[in-house]
């Protein structure tokens, strides 16, 4: 059964999964460039968990960066738990597959242990099924970002026609035939994954919602709601970002609280998360950042601390969806 409560494994903290693996809850999200030389930082520190997405456009220097340190002898494929997400321009069923094998091959890994729909609104494919043959999911590895964004004469996004509901259908074809081990989802709202988690003939619940989640925008009612369908919660974004000419890092309660407990303000926000059960994706390709973003497992805040963080919520959404 699928729990909120930590738990612990060696000098980690791990949620449950709702199919039998563990989350661990810090995750190292980066920006192409130096991802891969990040990725071999990140798992001699101790990650383990890697938030990718074609989007992203990463995966590649992530799994080259995997493959190195498989091949040191450092970390086996079954000691790490990879995930990565559907874009936009494939939420339809007959495109899931492939975006999904695209993703895999980038990464040059047989399986994915978590996929995730994006973003649930989609975008109309850049072609009419698009349908790839070998040579054109080359060209797509080789050119990321072609396709991104369909855009009309006045260059606004051409939405798609697919109901997620039916992508998710083909999201569960890929547990079946395992190319991937769970699935998920990305920016839902509460009315979104209510109406999937109500879809007639359900075959596998959505183990996680990735949304955008720090102090500024705590998301109280949507945590609450996922946790009590057994949802998990990931929070991307964790250290914010800037409100009114005043970034989050530099928030004189967060600042506080840092040197009340002698550790870094980003520290302290994945902290925060950790204590509300929602796993973190702290984002950072410096190294002296990747080491420092995992120790967090040595205090606690205290009630006190929560509840004056939890009171800096402003309803800000740094991420917007790409319209």
């Amino acid at each position: 059964m699928w729990s909120t409560c930590l738990g612990e494994r060696g000098d980690l903290c791990w949620v449950p999964l709702t199919v039998g693996r563990h989350f661990v809850l810090l995750v190292l999200q980066a920006s192409p460039g130096k991802v891969t030389e990040a990725v071999k930082v990140a798992i001699d520190a101790g990650y383990r968990h890697f938030n990718c997405a074609y989007f992203y456009h990463n995966e590649k220097e992530v799994g080259a960066g995997i493959r190195c340190k498989i091949k040191e002898g450092a970390v086996r494929r079954e000691d790490l738990f990879i995930a990565s997400k559907l874009w936009c321009t494939c939420h339809k069923k007959s495109l899931v597959k492939t975006a999904c094998r695209r993703s895999l091959k980038a990464l040059k890994l047989n399986y994915l242990d978590l996929y995730l729909i994006h973003w649930p609104m989609g975008f109309k494919p850049p072609h009419p099924e698009w349908i790839m043959s070998c040579s054109e999911l080359s060209f797509c590895l080789s050119h990321p970002g072609v396709h991104d964004l369909p855009l009309d004469e006045s260059d606004m996004v051409i939405p798609g026609d697919t109901d997620f509901l039916d992508t998710w259908e083909a999201m569960e074809d890929l547990v079946i035939t395992g190319l991937v081990k769970n699935i998920g989802v990305s920016n839902f709202n509460h009315e979104q994954l209510e109406r999937l988690l109500n879809k007639p003939g359900l075959r596998f619940k959505p183990v996680t919602n990735q949304i955008e989640c720090h102090p500024y925008l705590t998301q109280k009612n949507l945590i609450s709601f996922c946790q009590s369908r057994g949802v998990s919660v990931t929070a991307y974004r964790p250290l914010g970002g800037s409100c009114e000419g005043v970034d989050l890092i530099d928030d004189p309660v967060i600042q506080r609280i840092a040197k009340e407990h002698s550790k870094s303000p980003a520290q302290i926000l994945i902290r925060f998360q950790i204590q509300r059960n929602v796993i973190v994706i702290p984002g950072s390709i410096t190294p002296s950042h990747i080491k420092e973003n995992i120790q967090v497992f040595d205090f606690e805040l205290t009630q006190h601390d929560m509840d004056n963080i939890l009171s800096l919520d402003r309803n800000l959404r740094l991420a917007t969806f790409p319209m």
